[in-house]
């Protein structure tokens, strides 16, 4: 998908947000513009831009504008069908562990206490509050 579309240029956060922030102009003014570099060869020139160049540019962009939006739109669908499916496989895996601790209690089924006991870890493991990421607490001022 790549290789089809032409000048893929990764940006930072930072330099896209300075290229949006020139870019924004209204329509009226664009075309109001582009009727100058059409109305004076001189403009033109000094441009080194014909108008039709320009407004060939201003409607590859519109249209890459749409596939851009598209291309979101999928993302999202792809996004979110993968959360239903990580979602599913949460519950299917806690249905197991709770199955599994059912029929450990029955002295037949003893293989299962080592994997349960392994899960169990993990999930204290997981519970645990990372010291680094817990607020300092509030200390009241001396009087």
């Amino acid at each position: 998908m790549r290789a089809r579309i032409a000048k893929v240029t990764p940006l930072g956060a930072a330099e896209r947000k300075v290229l949006r922030d020139s870019a924004r102009m209204t329509d009226p003014v664009l075309q109001a513009s582009i009727n100058v570099i059409g109305t004076s060869d001189k403009v033109s020139q000094a441009l080194e831009v014909p108008a039709d160049g320009v407004r060939r540019l201003h409607n590859e962009a519109n249209r890459w504008t749409a596939v851009e939006d598209e291309l979101r739109t999928m993302l999202h669908g792809v996004a979110g069908a993968n959360l239903v499916r990580r979602r599913q496989i949460a519950l299917i895996a806690a249905q197991a562990y709770k199955i599994a601790t059912e029929l450990a209690r029955d002295p037949a089924n003893a293989v299962l206490l080592p994997q349960i006991e392994e899960i169990k870890r993990l999930r204290r493991i997981a519970r645990r509050k990372k010291t680094a990421d817990a607020p300092p607490e509030p200390q009241e001022p001396e009087r």
